[in-house]
């Protein structure tokens, strides 16, 4: 099985990173393929809106979004982490998520399949946020659905931390870490 992971964070060692490390620990356990890409350290022009891509579905820019879109189409699973910003996703987490308009084009206005090979594809979403109500995420999560069923992933699950700001807070997290390694181990046996 073939996983892609998104950490969302410019924060290296931080909340989202730790979660996504630890749901990402039965899967290497478990021996898959994990591909991870730290957002923040790659070069991801923000979505121009030209329309170049809705003739084609590719992207006519060519930056590190050629290497997350080829690792999309192979993947069995996709996992995207990020902490909250202003209610939202990381600003490197949707500039990523943008860039997939190329993909929608490709499915919705094209009517080609993402991936290749029928495979019964899903997904994880892990947001922390240092707001106090899990609610505050709802906006993050509408916009992580949308990208989830544009890269043909009919379903995820996620999971939601609030409360959690300082760096290294989700330790302190009472069910963070084993709900993020239970979320792992649900999302390989799936």
């Amino acid at each position: 099985m073939k996983v892609v992971a998104f950490n969302g964070s410019p924060r290296v060692k931080g909340n989202t990173e730790l979660l996504l490390n630890e749901a990402l620990q039965p899967l290497q356990e478990s021996g898959h393929a994990i591909r991870l890409f730290h957002l923040n350290r790659l070069s991801i022009k923000p979505c121009q809106d030209c329309g170049g891509c809705s003739k084609t579905g590719v992207c006519i820019y060519k930056d590190d979004m050629r290497e997350i879109c080829l690792a999309m189409r192979e993947a069995d699973r996709i996992i995207l982490a990020s902490p909250i910003f202003f209610f939202g996703l990381s600003a490197q987490a949707k500039a990523m998520i943008d860039r997939c308009q190329a993909f929608w084009c490709e499915k919705y206005l094209l009517k080609k399949s993402i991936s290749e090979a029928p495979r019964d594809r899903k997904g994880l979403l892990l947001l922390v946020g240092g707001m106090k109500k899990e609610s505050d995420m709802d906006c993050a999560e509408v916009t992580a659905k949308a990208f989830f069923r544009t890269v043909s992933v009919p379903a995820h699950e996620t999971l939601r931390f609030a409360g959690v700001d300082a760096k290294g807070d989700i330790l302190k997290h009472p069910a963070a870490m084993s709900a993020a390694h239970a979320a792992g181990k649900r999302l390989k046996n799936k």
